[in-house]
């Protein structure tokens, strides 16, 4: 999903996108980074979006909600869930970042960047937004989503907060049976002392 400059007017621009299941897949699969996060894609999404001009660069204000399928951490069973991703990103131009060397050499694109900043860099809807840079031509949002549904992912999954996991012994899924093993097994460094027969 590619966005121009020129496409954003001066009342803004929005968006509502499709997100394919394959842009959805490199993200959770890890895609030629190789991380896999556990998570699987189940379905397509649609990322809508409104994009600002403001203080020289991009405002980007965007959601959507993934559907993801993993495991249970405790019974191992496959869990389904919806994941709601919001974000709110300042995208500034390479042109106008600190700490680039042409633009340290270039006292035009210095005054530049002030003048910008002057006019509504004070806002606070860029105070609470993240900050990401792009070539100030084109936005592309497609690592944008990925990113973003990344860090939206849930640090652990169970199918449901009273699952009572797998016995650890048999192995057998307790929210669908019993079993009549020990609820607190013996330490197998005191197992031979169960043989012990105290007599008279």
């Amino acid at each position: 999903m590619l966005v121009k400059i020129e496409q954003i007017k001066e009342t803004g621009l929005q968006l509502n996108e499709p997100i394919g299941l394959n842009l959805l897949g490199e993200a959770l699969g890890g895609g030629e980074s190789g991380e896999d996060t556990g998570f699987r894609a189940a379905g397509p999404s649609t990322l809508k979006a409104s994009l600002r001009k403001v203080s020289g660069g991009v405002l980007l204000e965007g959601q959507f909600t993934a559907t993801v399928t993993s495991q249970c951490k405790r019974c191992l069973g496959d869990v389904e869930m919806k994941v709601p991703v919001s974000f709110t990103l300042n995208l500034v131009p390479k042109a106008l970042v600190h700490g680039d060397d042409y633009l340290k050499d270039d006292e035009s694109l210095m005054e530049k960047k002030e003048r910008s900043q002057g006019e509504t860099g004070g806002s606070f809807e860029l105070d609470d937004a993240d900050q990401e840079v792009f070539d100030g031509k084109v936005i592309d949002l497609d690592p944008i989503v990925r990113e973003q549904l990344i860090l939206a992912l849930p640090l652990t999954t169970v199918c449901r907060e009273d699952c009572k996991g797998l016995c650890p012994q048999c192995g057998i899924n307790r929210n669908d049976a019993t079993c009549s093993c020990e609820t607190k097994p013996v330490d197998p460094r005191l197992a031979p002392l169960k043989n012990i027969k105290l007599g008279n």
